[in-house]
């Protein structure tokens, strides 16, 4: 098993694991790529305001030939891909981004990977924000100085007008962004940065005294201590994240490795129920009211990547059992329960007693 990290990508975490490995086999044999998200990625982005869900960011997946083997989003990929023998390029994105906008992160990761003869590669994405931020802090006087100024953002990719009154911040892709100055049918440019992925620049526009000799200018100083590092906006404090609380839920992958801790949430999607400790059903009809299973993604059909919830009787049952409400299957639910070491054998949640459905 080996893995070609891309120029553009971050580091490639591959993981051998029994459900990732493989006998070498004869000539022909198919290779595998297994994607997931890495929990501490989504744990530390927490402090993100309006972090997206992972399940609906944009995959692609193609050969090295350009031909596509995915393209959809990463909540409706299969878990494991089988593909022949060779190197594959794989991009996640959490949305689309054409031209500059504001309040428009876009977080992502890209990674390059040999899948050898009957192998197989696990890749661990651990995105990060992709596009770069900019806002101005526009002295008051600026307006009075320049009744009839107008100021843009700009690059390559089309600019944004920024208000006096603006606050957001403007997002475009890496490379050189302009503030521009445009006073009736007079166009200057002022400043012209590079800016770098992941980086928030902020701008402090001033104007100086009228009376003073240079009183004509305009003065633009950088707020060095606003330029966030990764570190800042990605993680910001770090906090342990216990699961107290719906906002805080922990993901079905941390789930797992807190057996005896009581009334966590835990949030995931439903993929099935009629539980036994051998089997478990992924499709309607189904027979058991008191149990079901979630998993990491609304895809997975493995129960060994599942978690199981027990319903104890009462509204909880009532609401969520698949008997008289298959259609939640394919839903994400944020529970509260016990973390139990094994139940209908894998980890399970037991003790129910609230719920959210989105």
């Amino acid at each position: 098993m080996s893995g070609i990290l891309c120029p553009a990508a971050i580091t490639l975490f591959l993981v051998m694991t029994m459900s990732c490995e493989r006998n070498a086999a004869s000539a022909g044999s198919p290779a595998f790529i297994r994607l997931t998200f890495s929990d501490s990625w989504y744990s530390s982005t927490r402090a993100v305001e309006g972090m997206p869900d992972t399940n609906d960011f944009i995959l692609n997946v193609s050969d090295e030939d350009g031909d596509v083997v995915y393209s959809g989003l990463y909540g409706a990929s299969p878990e494991v891909f089988e593909v022949p023998p060779g190197s594959y390029d794989i991009s996640v994105r959490s949305s689309e981004f054409l031209s500059p906008a504001f309040s428009s992160p876009v977080f992502g990761d890209d990674r390059c990977v040999v899948v050898p003869e009957g192998g197989a590669v696990c890749v661990e994405l651990e995105c990060v924000q992709i596009n770069s931020g900019i806002r101005l802090r526009i002295d008051p006087d600026f307006l009075t100085r320049f009744p009839q100024g107008v100021l843009f953002l700009s690059s390559e990719d089309g600019r944004l007008m920024y208000g006096y009154s603006e606050k957001r911040i403007a997002y475009f892709n890496p490379g050189n962004v302009s503030l521009v100055l445009n006073e009736g049918n007079e166009s200057r440019t002022l400043l012209t940065r590079w800016l770098e992925g992941r980086e928030i620049l902020t701008l402090n526009i001033d104007v100086p005294d009228a009376s003073a000799p240079d009183g004509g200018y305009i003065s633009i100083s950088v707020d060095t201590s606003r330029v966030w590092t990764d570190e800042d906006y990605m993680i910001g404090e770090e906090q342990e994240n216990t699961g107290e609380e719906p906002e805080n839920a922990v993901s079905v992958s941390q789930a797992r490795t807190m057996a005896g801790e009581r009334d966590v949430w835990v949030t995931g999607f439903v993929v099935g129920g009629d539980l036994t400790r051998s089997s478990m059903s992924f499709e309607a009809p189904f027979e058991t009211s008191t149990n079901l299973a979630i998993a990491a993604r609304s895809s997975v059909r493995d129960k060994d990547a599942c978690m199981s919830v027990e319903l104890p009787s009462g509204d909880v049952r009532d609401a969520l059992n698949l008997v008289s409400h298959p259609e939640l299957v394919g839903r994400q639910i944020w529970l509260r329960g016990d973390i139990a070491e094994s139940y209908f054998g894998i980890p399970g949640i037991k003790s129910t007693d609230e719920f959210i459905l989105k």
